[in-house]
C-alpha cells in the first residue's frame, strides 16, 4: 500500500467531500467539514502541503480507513 504523503488542501478537501462531508465554516486558514454520524468536525488547514499527521488525524476523526482514503483520492483525481 502506498504511503500517505503531504497533500494540497484542495485535494484533501475533495477526498472528504467525496466521502459525504459538507463544508460548514471557515475561520482564518482553517476550514471545517461536518457529516451526520461523525461527532467531531474535520478541520483542514488551507496549506499548500497539509502534513501527514493532520491527514491521519482527520482520517481517524472521520472513521475513514487507509485503503478507503486511497480509493477516494484516486477517484477525485
Amino acid at each position: 500500500m502506498p504511503r500517505i504523503t503531504p497533500l494540497h488542501w484542495k485535494s484533501l478537501e475533495r477526498v472528504f467531500l467525496a466521502s459525504g462531508f459538507r463544508f460548514a465554516r471557515q475561520e482564518g486558514s482553517h476550514r471545517s467539514y461536518l457529516k451526520d454520524g461523525v461527532v467531531r468536525p474535520v478541520v483542514i488547514p488551507t496549506y499548500d502541503q497539509v502534513p501527514v499527521s493532520i491527514i491521519r488525524n482527520n482520517l481517524k476523526t472521520a472513521g475513514i480507513a487507509r485503503d478507503e482514503y486511497f480509493r477516494l483520492l484516486e477517484k477525485v483525481g
